[in-house]
């Protein structure tokens, strides 16, 4: 079976989009190629995303948020986008083959919170590894 390549992106690429593909890479295994990447990168991923996946056994502190790269998303067989804020660029509308999984923001939220963000993104990284495998 051929790898899926699964393209998560956000704006910062600094929290949601890399929970998932850290999720993602941890559960999918040979079934799916993940990669994320961002509009406007941040220089380093949220310290408080990179706590809470530490929590879970997944270290993120040392990735580097990466930039949205045309070529990967026209090769990509699926686009997954977090969730826009208003005041941001948002990469939903320019891409056509993606679905928007309106997740919140974790940056300068609660740690709590950012826990519950994560929580949401592992399940449906799960939920989406057996819709593929389906």
């Amino acid at each position: 079976m051929k790898r899926k390549l699964v393209l998560f992106v956000c704006v910062a690429n600094a929290g949601r989009s890399q929970m998932v593909e850290a999720f993602a890479k941890k559960y999918g295994g040979a079934k799916i190629e993940a990669i994320s990447a961002g509009t406007l990168p941040s220089k380093s991923v949220h310290t408080e995303v990179a706590q809470v996946m530490n929590e879970k056994g997944i270290d993120i502190s040392k990735s580097t948020p990466k930039m949205l790269d045309l070529k990967l998303a026209q090769k990509a067989d699926a686009i997954i986008t977090m969730g826009c804020s208003i005041e941001e660029f948002c990469p939903a509308p320019l891409l056509k083959k993606s679905v928007d999984w309106g997740l919140e923001d974790p940056k300068g939220k609660p740690i709590e919170k950012v826990r519950e963000i994560r929580d949401e993104i592992e399940r449906r990284v799960i939920t989406l590894l057996k819709n593929i495998n389906a």
